[in-house]
């Protein structure tokens, strides 16, 4: 049964993009782009919202259209056929891998739980607060970039109860990223 992970990049103050929806602070660097693509690797399915989506379309046809170096190509197969679950109210159609939700976020995500046999990964501030709202969330990864935006979309939705978490990770890369990884505590 695979485990639902939340990640993203993040400003040093929370916000996955700032006050004019700009997040273009957040670029890799070679060795978080490979790790980025090791992670993305061990996914079994990624549920996108359609801004994530759209954006991320991109890597659907990047290969044969532009020159991309090695890493840059293992990422774009990786993407390509790693299975996506898109959420969308406007969208009637979406192309590769993807398909279209039919179900409500909780019975999406519990019925993929049930069905793929690796991770699962939610993308996109609005669907991962859902995820939140519903305690479906097993895992979050956090890149935190060294920056300070001073508003704009957070990481973390507003709760109506708080979370408990647990460290079981931290990794710093060379462009002076921290990485934290916590555990959902559930009180066991």
């Amino acid at each position: 049964m695979g485990e639902l992970i939340y990640s993203m990049s993040v400003s040093a103050d929370g916000f996955i993009e700032g006050p004019d929806g700009d997040f273009s602070w957040t670029p890799p660097s070679e060795e978080l782009f490979r790790f980025h693509t090791d992670r993305v690797a061990r996914l079994g399915a990624h549920l996108c919202g359609r801004r994530l989506y759209e954006t991320m379309l991109y890597w659907e046809d990047v290969d044969r259209v532009g020159a991309l170096d090695e890493d840059e190509r293992r990422f774009a197969a990786i993407w390509q056929r790693l299975p996506k679950v898109v959420f969308s109210t406007t969208l009637d159609r979406v192309e590769g891998e993807a398909r279209l939700a039919r179900g409500s976020v909780s019975e999406e995500v519990l019925r993929l739980k049930e069905q793929v046999n690796a991770d699962l990964e939610v993308g996109g501030a609005t669907l991962a607060a859902e995820c939140i709202e519903f305690d479906l969330v097993d895992e979050y990864r956090i890149f935190v970039h060294p920056v300070i935006v001073g508003g704009g979309k957070p990481f973390f939705p507003s709760l109506r109860a708080g979370l408990e978490l647990e460290l079981v990770e931290t990794r710093a890369f060379d462009s002076r990223v921290v990485y934290l990884r916590y555990r959902r505590s559930r009180g066991e």
